[in-house]
């Protein structure tokens, strides 16, 4: 269960683990779309009503520390969060429903060449995301 390992990673890193912290792990690692902060914190709340919106943000960001979630950047500009990623995968975002799986596609050495070309930079990273509909919101209306 990745909540209850990502409770142990918070933990071993020297975090408290509070009735708080323990429901944004386990709204974010139980669905398979991205949720923006504030997503979060509604879904968080069902569960634990006394949790504060500073608690979500802090949470977060410290299982972005620990290389547990990403982020998503989104066509309509706010961020969201997923689990992260097993590998070195790329994101595809269904617009409709936010629903996100990851894929491999590494075979960019191409791209990275005539970038690295016109561009003289010396590429250290990618991340790449492709946004569309997933089957499930093409058939729907």
């Amino acid at each position: 269960m990745p909540a209850q390992t990502w409770l142990t990673a918070l933990q071993e890193n020297g975090y408290r683990l509070t009735a708080s912290r323990r429901a944004v792990v386990e709204t974010v690692a139980a669905t398979h779309r991205a949720l923006t902060p504030l997503e979060v914190f509604d879904l968080a709340r069902e569960s634990h009503p006394e949790l504060g919106l500073v608690t979500v943000y802090r949470t977060l960001e410290k299982l972005e520390e620990l290389h547990l979630i990403q982020r998503v950047h989104q066509p309509h500009g706010c961020q969201a969060f997923i689990s992260a990623s097993q590998g070195h995968q790329h994101l595809l975002l269904c617009r409709k429903c936010g629903q996100v799986i990851f894929f491999d596609g590494d075979n960019l050495d191409g791209l990275f060449e005539r970038v690295i070309q016109d561009s003289g930079y010396t590429i250290q990273e990618h991340w790449l995301q492709l946004f569309g509909l997933c089957p499930a919101c093409q058939t729907t209306p």
